[in-house]
């Protein structure tokens, strides 16, 4: 172990959360160690505003529970304390303890699939069975508040100098114990701008599949850490280096080609430059904008197939599509209902701009989904190259643009829009005996 004394790191209590500081003090009163750790304590050291504060104790959780009564257990496959003060949650973990050095009679405790992946990881320890427990050399720091230190078991504050992501103990093995931690190791490199030690990045490519084997709701999560922090375009770019876009995206990493050049892949690079600028300038950011864009060419190849293949009419074939594209991504990632109801208003919306006569667009325009449509048809047009799409996009610009009067002369210029004649009913034949009815008698007449 490695001490770093109070004179030798630029943490600050001041930075640190009043809360976070509340829970460590008290389990140091109560006779319990108590660390911050993990990505605060890396943040502080990087000099950046953590977004939570973790801490890890010797207490059991039950301990914590009893500490705090505005606190709840969670987890079954690590339990956890959360500590609830209004909207924010200080975790507290137990210093986990090795699966080897332990006699294992409860599956609740500890549980491996054959894989190699970590069911169950309930087995407690100490500090320092604890630091080489945990993922990366540079998440492995701790602080503690009575003494100001920070101590490194693992050599993380030199990967940190060095500006290296790099796992703790053999990568193949820490990769079977939780395969999430491939995605983690991709996120920091982008996230921290640093570089992945070759030895931790050899086996991703490997052991990709194995994200096959991560529950979807979970995978949803990681995906939005991945894609909406900030630096989503970079880590897109290290999941295609390292085979991670398939697991996560199937339907997209299958039509990945070489050039790089289609208009997915186009539509791929600046919805996600664009989501990173929005991130970065402190706006707000939509996931179902964010999935309906990566996933439309997906789906309107899906559709024009249905439409050869089936014979139905494109938007029956469009509305059918839909169902299967989001029945085919929600395998591997659980998008929840709430987004993909939005992806879907975005998509039929793309089958509506283009009709514009009458009162058509004005009612376009109310639609609360709209804004979302436009900028969806203005990616669209931005990265086909298509005239006519650039014409519409650059169209529906001026409209929002213009007063009413305005509006009413550029839909006059459209031209009327075609009138659908309702096909008349067909009439039944008469049966051969029967008699003709009466004017009065008829009273559909």
């Amino acid at each position: 172990m490695t001490v770093i004394p109070r004179d030798q790191h630029p943490i600050s209590r001041k930075d640190i959360s009043d809360n976070a500081l509340k829970v460590l003090y008290r389990l140091n009163n109560s006779g319990f160690q108590a660390y911050l750790v993990g990505g605060g304590v890396r943040d502080l050291l990087l000099g950046k505003k953590p977004k939570d504060f973790d801490i890890a104790t010797n207490a059991t959780p039950e301990d914590v529970r009893r500490l705090f009564r505005n606190s709840r257990l969670v987890g079954r496959r690590f339990r956890l304390a959360h500590i609830m003060f209004g909207p924010e949650v200080i975790e507290v973990a137990t210093f986990r303890g090795s699966h080897e050095d332990h006699e294992i009679s409860d599956n609740n405790q500890s549980q491996q699939a054959q894989s190699g992946m970590l069911l169950r990881d309930n087995i407690f320890g100490s500090i320092e069975e604890d630091a080489i427990r945990r993922d990366f050399t540079l998440n492995s720091l701790y602080y503690g508040v009575d003494d100001f230190a920070v101590r490194d078991y693992v050599g993380g504050l030199a990967d940190l100098k060095a500006g290296i992501i790099r796992l703790i103990g053999d990568p193949e093995t820490r990769y079977r114990e939780d395969p999430v931690r491939m995605l983690r190791a991709i996120r920091f490199a982008s996230k921290l701008d640093m570089q992945i030690a070759p030895e931790t990045a050899e086996p991703i490519s490997r052991l990709a599949p194995l994200l096959r084997n991560i529950p979807s709701a979970r995978l949803f999560e990681e995906s939005l850490k991945l894609l909406q922090t900030g630096q989503g375009y970079k880590t897109y770019k290290l999941m295609c280096r390292h085979q991670l876009l398939e697991p996560l995206f199937p339907l997209i990493a299958s039509k990945m080609t070489e050039q790089h050049d289609t208009p997915m892949e186009r539509m791929l690079d600046q919805v996600l430059k664009n989501t990173d600028y929005r991130i970065n300038k402190e706006m707000r950011v939509n996931p179902a904008f964010l999935f309906a864009a990566m996933l439309w060419y997906p789906l309107i190849e899906h559709a024009e197939k249905l439409v050869q293949e089936s014979g139905l009419s494109y938007y029956d074939s469009f509305s059918m599509a839909m169902n299967d594209i989001l029945d085919e991504q929600c395998r591997t990632i659980a998008i929840p209902k709430r987004i993909t109801t939005t992806m879907r208003d975005i998509w039929l919306l793309q089958q509506r701009l283009p009709k514009r006569q009458g009162r058509r667009a004005n009612k376009l325009l109310e639609h609360p989904k709209f804004r979302a449509a436009f900028d969806l048809l203005e990616l669209r047009a931005n990265v086909q190259r298509n005239p006519d799409l650039e014409a519409l996009a650059s169209w529906w610009a001026d409209f929002q643009a213009s007063n009413n009067t305005q509006q009413r002369s550029m839909v006059s210029e459209l031209g009327q829009a075609p009138v659908r004649r309702r096909p008349r009913p067909r009439k039944r034949p008469r049966h051969p005996n029967a008699k003709p009815a009466s004017r009065q008698e008829n009273t559909h007449e």
